[in-house]
C-alpha cells in the first residue's frame, strides 16, 4: 500500500497467478486522481511496532476477558486447562502468521496467503470465513459491553435501550474508521493502553484475595474431561480471536515482513498472560454459584476484592473503554480481507474503494449486518441463539487458521528456497503442524450445531465465489486481463 511518508513496500504476486495485481498498488482499484489525492491524505497513517501491537492486544483483549470467566464457569476449573491448550494453540497460529507475513507482507493476511498457496478459490474461503467472524463478533461484542454498561447505566431493564446501546456502541466506531487509519491507531492505542491498569489490578491484585473454596467442581459439566476442554476450549477462541490481526492489516504496518511477526507474538504472549492471571483470579475471588450467572465477573470479583460498589464501576468503566477500543480494531479488520479479495476480483468491486486507508465500504456493510444480526438477538429474546452464533464464529475462524496454516506447510515441503528458510525448517515444520492440528481440534469442540449453520455461511460463500468467477471470465477479454485458468500452486 502507498502511504504518505513511506516507500512503497514490494509484494511479489501470489504463486500460480503472476498476473494478479499487487495489493499494494493502490491505483489498481482508482483513478489517478483519487490515488493522488488518498496519497497527500494528512488521514492516511502507518503504524509502527507499538500501534501494529496494541492492534493484536487490543483486538484480542477486548469483550473476551471481561466475559470469560463467566462463559466457563459451568465446566468447571477444567477450563483452566482448555485455556493453557488454547494458549500454546494461539502462539503457534502467531508464529505461522509471522512467518507468512515475512514471505508476503500484504494486506490480506489468511487470504493472501491461501490465495498465494491455492489458488483463487481457497483465497476466497478464507476471505469469505473471516469476514463472517469479523462482523458477527462486532455483534457479540457489542452486547457484550452492554452488560458492563449496566452497572454505569441501567439499560439492561428494557429490550430497546439495551439495543439501542449496543449499536451505538457499534457505530461509534465505524465513525473513527471513516476518519481515517491516522485516528484509528489513536483509538487503538489509547484504549489498549487504559484499560491494562484494570485489568492487572484484578489479575494481579485478585491472587492476594484468592480462596480455593470458590473454584467449584473441576469437571461441573459431568460429562467427558476431554469433552468439557474442547468444548470451553471452543468457547475461549472466541475470546482469543484477533491473533492475525497484524497480519490482516500488514500493509498498514511500516516494515511489514520484520514488524507484523514480531507484534503478533508479542501481542498474543502478553494477551495470554492477562488472560490466564484475570480468570484464576476471578474463579478465586467470585463463587462458582454466582459466578455462573454472572453478567459482569470482573466487576463482582472487585466488589468480592474491596467491598462496597465503586470497584465493580470502575472495571465496567475499563470494560467499556477496552470493548469500544476492541470494536475500532475488528471494525477496520472486517474490511481489510473483503478489499483485498475485491483487488482481486473475487469479492465485488465496491469493497475496494478505500477514503483515508479505511475501506470505507466494507466499514460500512460490516457495520450494518453487525447491527441488524444485533437487532435479531434482542428481538428474538434468546440467549441461547446468539451463543450458538458465537461459536459459529468459531467454525468460520478456523477456516482461515486453517488455511493459513496449510500454506505454510504446503511450502515447508515444497522446499522452494526462495521460500523456505532451511536453518529454521524443522522448527518451522513442528510449529505449522501443531497450529494445523489445534484448528481442527477446534472445529470438534465447537459442536454440531455451530459446524451445521458455519458449513452454510459456507455454502452460501461458494454461490458468490461462482457469480464473482463469471464476471471475471467475462471481462477477462476486453479488459485484457489475465487468463482466468486455476491457479496451479
Amino acid at each position: 500500500m502507498h502511504v504518505t511518508g513511506t516507500a512503497p513496500q514490494s509484494a511479489p504476486a501470489p504463486q500460480g497467478n503472476p498476473a494478479a495485481p499487487s495489493l499494494t498498488d493502490d491505483t489498481t482499484a482508482t483513478s489517478p486522481a483519487e490515488a493522488s489525492t488518498r496519497t497527500a491524505d494528512r488521514h492516511a497513517h502507518r503504524f509502527g511496532l507499538p500501534v501494529a501491537t496494541a492492534l493484536v492486544m487490543g483486538n484480542i483483549i477486548g469483550g473476551g476477558i471481561f466475559l470469560l470467566p463467566a462463559s466457563v464457569a459451568p465446566y468447571g476449573t477444567v477450563s483452566l486447562v482448555a485455556f493453557g491448550v488454547l494458549t500454546l494453540g494461539a502462539i503457534a497460529l502467531a508464529l505461522v502468521f509471522g512467518r507468512l507475513a515475512e514471505r508476503d507482507p500484504r494486506t490480506g493476511g489468511p487470504y493472501v496467503y491461501a490465495r498465494g498457496a491455492f489458488g483463487d478459490f481457497a483465497g476466497f474461503l478464507a476471505a469469505w470465513s473471516y469476514w463472517i467472524t469479523t462482523w458477527v463478533s462486532n455483534a457479540a461484542l457489542a452486547v457484550a459491553a452492554v452488560g458492563y454498561l449496566d452497572v454505569l447505566v441501567p439499560v439492561n431493564g428494557h429490550r430497546w435501550s439495551a439495543c439501542l446501546a449496543a449499536l451505538v456502541l457499534q457505530w461509534l466506531p465505524a465513525l473513527a474508521n471513516f476518519a481515517g487509519t491516522r485516528y484509528v491507531g489513536a483509538v487503538q492505542l489509547v484504549s489498549t493502553v487504559l484499560k491494562f491498569v484494570p485489568l492487572l489490578l484484578v489479575a494481579v491484585g485478585g491472587l492476594f484475595f484468592f480462596d480455593p473454596h470458590n473454584l467449584g467442581p473441576f469437571n461441573a459439566g459431568g460429562g467427558s474431561a476431554v469433552g468439557a476442554v474442547s468444548a470451553s476450549a471452543a468457547i475461549l477462541l472466541f475470546s482469543y480471536l484477533g491473533v492475525e490481526s497484524a497480519a490482516v492489516s500488514a500493509g498498514e504496518v511500516k516494515n511489514p515482513r520484520r514488524n507484523v511477526g514480531r507484534a503478533t507474538v508479542i501481542g498474543t504472549v502478553g494477551a495470554a498472560l492477562v488472560y490466564l492471571l484475570g480468570t484464576l483470579s476471578v474463579f478465586g475471588t467470585v463463587a462458582h454459584g454466582h459466578l455462573v450467572k454472572s453478567t459482569a465477573p470482573f466487576s463482582d470479583a472487585v466488589n468480592a476484592m474491596f467491598g462496597g460498589a465503586w470497584g465493580g464501576w470502575a472495571v465496567a468503566l475499563a470494560a467499556l473503554v477496552s470493548m469500544t477500543g476492541c470494536l475500532n480494531g475488528w471494525t477496520l479488520l472486517s474490511a481489510q480481507t473483503p478489499y483485498a479479495a475485491a483487488r482481486d476480483g473475487l469479492f465485488p468491486a465496491a469493497f475496494a474503494r478505500r477514503r483515508r486507508g479505511v475501506p470505507t465500504v466494507g466499514v460500512a456493510v460490516t457495520v450494518v449486518l453487525a447491527s441488524l444480526l444485533t437487532v435479531y438477538n434482542y428481538t428474538s429474546g434468546s440467549a441461547k441463539v446468539f451463543q450458538i452464533l458465537v461459536l459459529v464464529t468459531t467454525f468460520t475462524a478456523t477456516v482461515p487458521y486453517l488455511l493459513a496454516a496449510a500454506a505454510q506447510i504446503f511450502h515447508l515441503v515444497a522446499g522452494r528456497r526462495e521460500l523456505v528458510d532451511r536453518a529454521r525448517l524443522a522448527r518451522d515444520a513442528v510449529v505449522a503442524s501443531i497450529a494445523a492440528a489445534f484448528s481442527l481440534w477446534l472445529v470438534a469442540g465447537a459442536g454440531y450445531a455451530a459446524v451445521y449453520q458455519g458449513v452454510l455461511f459456507l455454502f452460501a460463500g461458494v454461490v458468490v465465489y461462482a457469480v464473482m468467477a463469471a464476471r471475471r471470465r467475462s471481462a477477462a477479454p476486453t479488459a485484457g486481463e489475465a487468463s482466468d485458468q486455476p491457479v496451479t500452486p
